[in-house]
């Protein structure tokens, strides 16, 4: 039992090296020998970087799940930014950054003070997401509504007025309605704003220590930039967490079309306008013989006068068609439909 057991002075020899960062490919004495021998693998490890775990911020939030999260927000950020570039006027890009899981005071100070803090309820869930607009980009958002915001300015470092405040109501509705939408594949949700702050850190909306899952998403305004983050606490979404995984997202995201969805979309494509063409025939020649073509020519083809046309539209073939006219005008009629089209038509 004595040879198994470390004397005081390796145990000292041990520790020394430890602190110093010094362990690595020296030797350190080997347990229950007399002898020095180089470090083991294992050993070796504690000479390099190590990040220590905080018992305080377990990793509550899978990889799985974090990984849906990334996916929803991404197609999430793609439509915020087609609506506020259409409401702003003006070109805005959106890119979802990161997607992180922290504690809650970690999130609070790492914001400015002051800044557009919104407290939102989201039923049926339990609990509030938060959504906080940077002011960075806030305000040139806000130029850009009352139609400046051209030209660069400095930021205003203040509270909100309650005229900035409707006026940012209109970002934030946007903002809600594409994330019910996004939501909707998961889980059926109704945000609302609840509270408006300036000052994030007289809001507790959660356990400091409470692990919140933080997306954070750069906004570009011409040569403005700025940060909106969402919040979401782990304890609002723990009920539908399951849900959250890589095949139930994909699951979710596939769903096969009802009576009401193509009723929908056919009226709304019914005004299209769309490009209607007919090829008569088609033949090949040589460049001599297209150079020396003349009026009066005859250009023969291998097609039959009574073989069906192919009309095109937009460039892909639909329809078989018989050539004709009516009321005095050339016309075609529709033989038959092409329900497996041809990728190359021939003549």
């Amino acid at each position: 039992m004595s040879g198994d057991v470390l004397s005081q002075q390796e145990v000292e020899s041990l520790l020394n090296a430890m602190a110093g960062n010094e362990v690595g490919e020296e030797e350190v004495p080997v347990v229950g020998a007399g002898k020095t021998s180089p470090v083991s693998p294992v050993v070796r490890r504690l000479g390099e970087k190590v990040v220590p775990y905080d018992f305080k911020r377990p990793e509550r939030v899978g990889k799985e799940q974090m990984r849906a999260l990334q996916t929803l927000h991404e197609g999430f950020g793609r439509n915020f930014a087609a609506g506020l570039s259409a409401m702003l006027r003006s070109m805005v890009e959106v890119k979802l950054t990161s997607v992180d899981q922290l504690t809650y005071s970690e999130f609070v100070f790492s914001l400015e003070n002051p800044t557009c803090f919104n407290l939102l309820s989201a039923q049926p869930l339990d609990g509030y997401f938060i959504l906080d607009i940077n002011p960075s980009i806030l305000y040139p958002i806000i130029d850009r509504l009352l139609g400046g915001g051209r030209e660069g300015s400095a930021i205003a470092r203040r509270p909100l007025t309650e005229i900035e405040r409707r006026l940012v109501s209109r970002i934030t509705a946007l903002f809600l309605g594409e994330l019910e939408r996004a939501w909707e594949n998961v889980i059926d949700l109704k945000f609302e704003v609840a509270r408006v702050e300036s000052n994030p850190q007289l809001v507790q909306v959660v356990p400091p220590n409470e692990v919140v899952v933080l997306e954070s998403f750069e906004l570009a305004l011409g040569e403005h930039r700025g940060m909106v983050n969402l919040c979401i606490p782990y304890n609002s979404i723990e009920k539908v967490s399951s849900k959250l995984s890589d095949n139930s997202w994909v699951s979710y995201g596939r769903h096969k079309p009802t009576p009401e969805t193509i009723e929908r979309i056919s009226r709304s494509l019914r005004g299209s306008l769309v490009e209607l063409k007919v090829r008569l025939a088609g033949t090949r020649i040589t460049t001599k013989d297209l150079i020396g073509l003349r009026v009066g020519d005859v250009i023969t083809t291998e097609k039959g006068a009574h073989s069906p046309l192919v009309a095109f539209v937009q460039g892909v073939p639909k329809f078989h068609v018989s050539p004709g006219a009516f009321k005095g005008r050339k016309a075609i009629r529709v033989e038959q439909i092409l329900v497996d089209p041809p990728k190359t038509v021939g003549d």
